[in-house]
């Protein structure tokens, strides 16, 4: 719910309280961001009577009061601060908490807005001029945004849903004839917030835009945290943490040119001492895919300020008279219950009111996919016969990846031409979708139409669409170049190319991949000036790509790729209601990724993997369950050769894809908590259901007790809870047999091997009852695990490199 009225402006969710006012200068100044600030019975009978200043009493008078009580104080300047203007001489911008910040009068902090006018003035003076307060949401032409399921009128415990609404605040610069719109759209019911700009170029001249972000947000306080998450290529999403205690912290993609394995947009600020489960934060995330800047710093006023958005290095955009230009929507959501209870409400948020169509509440099928069984080298008997493996295993859909268009057998060549190779698929993509969906399987593919090999029909056709300088040496990366989408007729291309490819056969799946990051950023279609404006212009023209061909076929279940995790965030998932986590697929970097993805993407959005071991790209070996397991939260699927699979591993394979299908409600749309040393639990909705998984990562003699501090389960249920049982091989106790064996067995020997075969052994079945609370209290004490002596059927064997999964269920 929004209250609003020109000079106080409270934004209220279930939970939390965003509010600031307008000073008699007409700034804009924060108060407070966090905790609600009214009871919760307060709120609900505000709902229900749908007036949010009924909450307070003495209504606006009252909420006034404690704006004065928790807002702050104007203090006196001093020292070498500038005074606002001759009118204000109390108003030191420096000082104050606000909403949105320009240089040039007094404010020497990071600043929202930078501009250079006709004039060469560069100083930026908005103040506030009007409001409205609307139902739902106005959607941006141009980006991206979050939407509002107008269709759900509750929530899930059938109470009533509070209304999404948005405030637009119009703040003017009276000397120059420009507009800043600042856009709140309120998510109650998932204690979210968003924020945009709109800047509006009113005047008779043009105005050069240096840098317009998409939030601000400061704070009283300084030493605050930020944890932000980095990587690279094969190894993205790791957690790192970053006392701002002066100066500046910050997570970017400077010239990537995609949000990126670098520095992902999603990013935490909280109190020092926060925690999983303790303590405020707000996390922060930006619905974009392009270069992207988020920092946080602090001044010497003990004060704090975090800002988001597009990259201001190397981006300039010329806004003509008459024109606006639209940034993209920020999301924030705040938690005092830790980094889980915040994911959590970003998590949801994401599910619906990002991804959006025909997929978005659908479980997502279990796939196989050619690329680590075959890489380059496919026939179209080839990949009917993994097919055929695939089905006898329940695996439901079924993907052929890179090497089976133009004349591509490696990465040289054929990007661009998206025409069959007849040598490889005699029938086309047609012949070999019907013997797939004859096999009773879905069919899918994998594109890449953002790029161009140089050696390509296409390029020789159109050498001037791929992004170079001309008459200059270029980057290549992959042995490719970047198309340039900024032109509408290269969009046009694409977009009627792909509608061949997904018309040629009963696809039903789309694997989009972009392999390579931008170098020499250039369009031969901008003129000199207006060069900076390329990278935006090039995601303005890839979203409407994706805008018409996701409408065009509203069935097809498309995953975004970019050399695995190189493009995941909030634009792409906009389109696409997946994505491709990592090219690595090794389970124990996995563990690392899939985590630091949990904290702002639901496991509905992330591709994970069973491959084959050694592991393609670290050559380490992890047994078949634990890869299994560890590729559960998320969007599953298996990248291995089961042709070649020995027959009782496919008898495993079998029983793992029986289980996935009973529990993959709760793993892709659960709740989802990190649990200490690497492990989770994912708790359906209406928490009838429940999983918990534990990793060992280092085992160690004697160390035989273990528990698992279970989250989120009803504390009034009764649960029954099972242990997944792991399959055992004698061979696994090595020598140690002897200490059994009535005659001496010599290590893989040949009676060794027979007995291995004949002898059938499982691991420890645990079966407890307990309540929700004693559980979540204490914790599940997991069976005693082998402690170098003695051995029963009871006995958990967790060695390095073994896990557990455990389910709950209502009794």
């Amino acid at each position: 719910m929004i209250y609003a009225d020109g000079d106080l402006f409270l934004l209220q969710t279930a939970h939390t309280s965003y509010l600031f006012r307008r000073t008699a200068s007409g700034h804009l100044e924060h108060i407070h961001y966090g905790s609600s600030i009214i009871s919760e019975e307060s709120y609900k009978k505000a709902v229900a009577e749908g007036d949010l200043e009924r909450a307070f009493k003495n209504g606006k008078e009252g909420l006034n009061s404690i704006a004065h009580a928790i807002g702050p104080k104007h203090y006196h300047g001093g020292g070498n601060m500038n005074v606002y203007s001759d009118d204000h001489k109390d108003t030191f911008l420096e000082m104050l908490c606000l909403e949105m910040s320009s240089f040039g009068k007094g404010d020497i902090r990071e600043p929202l807005v930078e501009l250079t006018y006709a004039d060469g003035n560069s100083t930026v003076d908005f103040i506030y001029y009007s409001m409205k307060v609307t139902d739902g949401i106005k959607e941006i032409k141009t980006l991206p945004s979050s939407y509002d399921d107008a269709t759900v009128s509750e929530n899930s415990d059938g109470a009533k849903k509070d209304k999404v609404q948005q405030l637009l605040i119009t703040l003017k610069d009276a000397g120059y004839g420009t507009s800043l719109d600042l856009i709140y759209t309120v998510f109650p019911d998932n204690d979210v917030i968003t924020r945009r700009c709109v800047l509006h170029n009113d005047s008779d001249k043009d105005v050069r835009i240096e840098r317009l972000l998409s939030t601000q947000i400061d704070f009283d306080t300084p030493a605050l945290k930020m944890t932000s998450f980095h990587g690279r290529w094969a190894d993205e999403m790791g957690i790192h943490e970053s006392l701002c205690t002066g100066g500046k912290v910050v997570c970017e993609e400077l010239a990537a040119g995609e949000s990126g394995s670098r520095s992902n947009p999603l990013v935490i600020v909280s109190a020092p001492e926060t925690d999983e489960n303790y303590g405020e934060c707000i996390g922060f995330n930006l619905v974009y895919s392009g270069n992207h800047y988020e920092a946080l710093s602090s001044n010497g006023k003990n004060m704090s300020r975090f800002v988001s958005g597009i990259q201001p290095v190397g981006f300039n955009w010329l806004l003509t008279p008459g024109e606006k230009f639209e940034v993209p929507e920020a999301v924030m959501a705040f938690s005092s219950e830790g980094y889980n209870g915040m994911s959590i409400r970003m998590q949801d948020f994401v599910r619906q009111h990002i991804v959006r169509g025909s997929w978005r509440d659908k479980e997502r099928p279990i796939l196989i996919n050619s690329w680590e069984a075959s890489y380059f080298n496919i026939t179209q008997n080839s990949l009917v016969s993994l097919a055929k493996e695939a089905k006898k295993c329940g695996i439901e859909l079924f993907v052929m990846d890179d090497g089976w268009f133009g004349k591509r057998n490696d990465d040289t060549t054929s990007l661009g031409d998206w025409y069959e190779n007849k040598k490889k698929l005699p029938g086309g993509i047609k012949e070999l979708a019907d013997k797939i969906n004859d096999l009773g399987m879905m069919f899918g593919l994998w594109v890449e139409p953002e790029m161009v090999n140089e050696d390509s029909d296409l390029y020789r056709a159109h050498p001037d669409w791929a992004v170079a300088v001309p008459g200059k040496p270029h980057s290549k990366g992959r042995n490719q170049m970047n198309l340039d989408l900024s032109r509408t007729e290269v969009q046009d291309h694409v977009i009627d190319a792909m509608k061949k490819v997904f018309s040629a056969g009963n696809v039903a799946y789309v694997k989009w991949d972009m392999n390579r990051i931008f170098s020499d950023r250039f369009s031969t279609a901008l003129p000199a000036d207006r060069q900076g404006e390329f990278q935006h212009r090039y995601y303005i023209g890839l979203y409407r790509i994706m805008k018409e061909l996701t409408e065009s076929f509203p069935e097809i279940l498309f995953e975004g790729c970019s050399a695995g995790g190189n493009r995941f965030d909030l634009g792409i998932l906009s389109y696409f209601p997946q994505i491709w986590g990592s090219d690595d697929t090794d389970a124990f970097c996995r563990l690392d990724i899939q985590r630091g993805y949990s904290y702002g993407y639901p496991a509905s959005t992330v591709g994970a993997h069973v491959s084959a071991t050694p592991n393609h790209q670290t050559l380490n070996s992890v047994p078949l369950e634990t890869r299994f397991e560890i590729a559960c939260p998320g969007c599953f699927g298996y990248e291995l050769n089961l042709c070649e699979m020995a027959d009782a591993d496919k008898k495993v394979v079998t029983g793992q894809v029986e289980f996935y299908k009973k529990w993959r409600e709760v793993f892709q749309f659960g709740d989802y908590y990190r649990l200490p040393d690497y492990g989770y639990m994912i708790v359906s909705k209406d928490k009838k259901k429940a999983v918990a998984f534990a990793v060992e990562k280092g085992s160690r003699p004697n160390n035989d007790y273990r528990k698992i501090k279970c989250m989120g389960l009803c504390e009034d249920k009764i649960y029954n809870v099972v242990n997944r049982v792991v399959p055992l091989n004698l061979k696994d106790f090595g020598s140690l047999v002897n200490s059994i064996a009535p005659v001496h067995i010599k290590q893989d020997g040949i009676i060794h091997n027979i007995m291995d075969k004949v002898v059938h052994m499982n691991g420890e079945e645990q079966k407890e009852v307990a309540t929700g609370a004693s559980l979540n209290s204490h914790g599940l004490a997991l069976n005693a695990n082998f402690a170098g002596t003695g051995y029963n059927q009871d006995t958990r064997i967790m060695r390095t490199g073994d896990s557990r999964l455990y389910t709950f269920e209502e009794a």
